[in-house]
């Protein structure tokens, strides 16, 4: 997804009067909308010149560095829709990850674990994708109406089986993915909370 390309950049943060937690959110009316996975992005179908800055993210908790090995690192991620309009066909995703630059390097992804707090159940979820990759969806509102808010929970761990061989630029955060339109074609835009971090042995 090209949301997860843009991770680095900084994020700010405006006034907000509405704050309500996923489970609240979650009964929001379902969108009749197409689906956001049916649809093509955005900054795809305008060549790089759609600007949206409805969903405005911030994290809270994740440090600059973390130590390898089995403690987890508990953080909070909120999205906010800052725009007058309701955001529709609304998906959340999370992800810890890294980039990679050169040949050779690797995604610490797979040697990573990502959980949310599930707010209904009362219990820590795991993301982990067929592949291996920590990552995946979480449950969340189908709409966020103007000022609302989205807050998860979540929390990650990496192995000290990560071969420290090349320095990580690691990230781990939440996207969240809205139906929107560009000049007469739907498409689907997002917003993100991330923060990023290198890893460590202890």
């Amino acid at each position: 997804m090209e949301i997860f390309m843009k991770l680095r950049r900084a994020l700010s943060v405006t006034a907000v009067t509405a704050a309500l937690l996923p489970v609240a959110v979650a009964a929001a009316p379902a969108s009749h909308a197409a689906p956001a996975a049916e649809l093509p992005t955005c900054y795809d179908v305008s060549n790089g010149q759609y600007d949206n800055n409805a969903l405005v993210g911030r994290s809270f908790g994740i440090p600059d560095s973390i130590t390898l090995g089995t403690h987890w690192t508990t953080y909070t991620a909120t999205l906010t829709n800052t725009s007058a309009k309701e955001l529709k066909s609304f998906e959340l995703t999370a992800k810890l990850g890294s980039y990679v630059y050169n040949e050779g390097e690797r995604d610490l992804s797979p040697y990573g674990d990502l959980q949310y707090w599930d707010t209904s159940q009362r219990a820590w979820k795991t993301l982990r994708e067929a592949g291996g990759d920590a990552r995946g969806t979480i449950p969340g509102p189908k709409a966020l109406k103007p000022r609302e808010s989205v807050h998860v929970q979540l929390r990650f761990r990496v192995s000290e089986d990560l071969p420290l061989d090349h320095a990580y630029d690691a990230f781990t955060g939440i996207t969240g993915t809205f139906a929107d339109r560009y000049r007469g074609t739907d498409c689907t835009s997002d917003g993100e909370a991330v923060g990023g971090f290198y890893p460590r042995k202890g």
